[in-house]
């Protein structure tokens, strides 16, 4: 592992975007913020690798 993926790599991305605003309908700021919180830390939780993570935030922060 230790490698970041950066191509495109998700089935349907259009169809993932349309879920992912969708989850956010009718959240006030906090509560959008808190959701995409949760999400980041399921999803670090589910890769797992801490090389991959801080690859993850440094392309992040560009």
């Amino acid at each position: 592992m230790g490698d970041l993926n950066l191509t495109a790599n998700i089935d349907r991305p259009d169809d993932f975007y349309e879920a992912l605003l969708s989850t956010h309908d009718g959240l006030n700021k906090t509560q959008s913020d808190a959701l995409n919180a949760r999400l980041i830390l399921i999803l670090a939780n589910h890769i797992g690798d801490r090389d991959v993570l801080k690859a993850a935030l440094a392309a992040a922060a560009k």
